[in-house]
């Protein structure tokens, strides 16, 4: 057996991954190391003018639980992480520099990461091709499938997932094509960790109760236009006020920008609502421990699951119905948490008591095992049957939303166009009267989804 010391390397991008972390060692999910490094990467668009992760309130409580904390950024400036990595001739060159910088020596490296399917995870596992790896999420794309086709040299490198137990019942997709065995990080360890963030992130000021409304920036991704957000988050205003709530707190993502809090303000002198934007960087979930909401609005953000799951919480969501429609390509890998969220969290304009449709995980798996399918069948053959049976047995008006058409036609599952009706797509005056009432249609879906 080698007796080289061993490495643990710890890349986090957000205060959510890095207390996952926290968990997931308090938890004795890792073993022994002689040294545990946590290496932050600021992921933002332009990092020069964002917050980094260990200026946030809380992270001091976390960073105790590593040896050292280094930069990513610093490491590769002035490329920035998420186009950056390395040809194939260096990474030998900057493995030997890192192992230098770092104070590495000949340790074994073990590294664990999040999205490893794309940079900086996967440039990091580049560059130590030797280390095994363990993948963490932090989020809702874990039930998804995996975005890319993985270099089987990286993907039988891993050995495990770990992830929440978001959706408690519902098994993730992510890396199945390796085999890679799925761990649930104890959702007790979680909330303690999140417990001490909440402890040591200072004064929030926010009332007890009311409704907490969650932003989410989506006009970055391109999938709205920020007026189309703008709107979204005057719905949630609108949303809440209609379910009797006076007191609102809107948090904002970080990056996003301070016009839109100025929109909300105006909408809720209107509507006579006090209403609080916080412009600190807190997770929701430090929220959540503060002023136990009412409610709790938001788009398709993994802290409506958190919310419900963890806490207890009702939640609502809005606007997922034009993002289902907007998603583009098909393959997206968003579309799994929009449609978890979709069909698991009541719609803000419902009224009534119960939640629609799919109520447990049992019942939506079958729905996130057909998407994923229909997302990545190259990756995942092996999927086809169970697609084809619940496509066959419940694809209604109301699980239509999930699946395009066109998608379906073209991996021939049902659903899709018979083949006695392929020629009507050739036919240049029925695909004109086709595309105008497609485009009535996708006005009406816009209608009804913010509606």
């Amino acid at each position: 057996m080698s007796t080289r010391p061993r490495t643990q390397i710890f890349l986090a991008s957000t205060l959510y991954g890095a207390a996952t972390l926290a968990a997931a060692l308090d938890a004795d999910c890792f073993a022994p190391a002689d040294r545990r490094l946590l290496l932050l990467s600021n992921n933002a668009a332009t990092p020069e003018t964002t917050a980094s992760l260990d200026t946030m309130p809380g992270f001091e409580r976390l960073r105790g639980r590593f040896g050292r904390v280094l930069s990513w950024n610093e490491t590769i400036s002035p490329f920035h992480p998420g186009g950056w990595s390395p040809r194939a001739d260096d990474a030998p060159l900057w493995e030997r520099h890192l192992r230098l910088l770092w104070g590495l020596g000949d340790d074994q490296v073990e590294l664990i990461v999040e999205s490893i399917q794309v940079n900086p995870a996967l440039a990091l596992a580049q560059l130590f091709p030797d280390a095994p790896i363990d993948v963490y999420a932090d989020g809702l794309m874990s039930y998804g499938p995996t975005r890319n086709k993985l270099d089987p040299l990286i993907g039988t490198r891993i050995n495990r997932l770990l992830h929440l137990d978001l959706v408690p019942g519902l098994t993730p997709l992510l890396l199945t094509e390796f085999d890679v065995p799925a761990h649930t990080v104890p959702t007790d360890a979680f909330t303690k960790v999140l417990a001490e963030l909440c402890d040591a992130s200072g004064e929030v000021a926010v009332p007890e109760g009311g409704a907490l409304l969650l932003g989410q920036y989506l006009s970055a991704l391109g999938i709205l236009t920020p007026e189309e957000e703008e709107e979204l988050h005057v719905r949630m205003v609108r949303g809440a006020a209609e379910r009797g709530h006076r007191e609102i707190v809107f948090k904002p993502h970080p990056s996003a920008p301070a016009r839109w809090s100025r929109l909300l303000e105006r909408e809720a002198e209107k509507l006579d609502l006090a209403l609080t934007v916080l412009d600190t960087p807190v997770l929701a979930e430090v929220l959540y421990q503060r002023m136990r909401p009412a409610l709790v609005v938001g788009c398709f953000s993994t802290a409506l699951l958190t919310a419900a799951t963890f806490y207890g919480l009702p939640t609502a969501r809005t606007g997922t119905g034009l993002l289902l429609e907007r998603l583009t390509p098909y393959q997206n890998s968003n579309r799994v948490p929009v449609t978890i969220v979709d069909a698991l969290v009541p719609d803000l304009g419902d009224r009534s008591a119960h939640p629609r449709a799919f109520a447990t995980a049992e019942s939506v798996e079958g729905l996130v095992t057909a998407v994923g399918y229909a997302m990545q069948h190259q990756i995942y053959p092996q999927l086809r049957p169970a697609a084809e049976r619940y496509l066959a047995a419940h694809l209604d008006q109301v699980t239509w939303r999930y699946f395009k058409r066109r998608r379906l036609t073209a991996l021939a599952l049902p659903g899709a166009i018979p083949s006695q009706l392929s020629f009507i797509p050739r036919n240049p005056t029925v695909r004109k009267v086709a595309r105008r009432a497609r485009a009535v249609q996708r006005r009406l879906k816009k209608r009804a989804a913010f509606g």
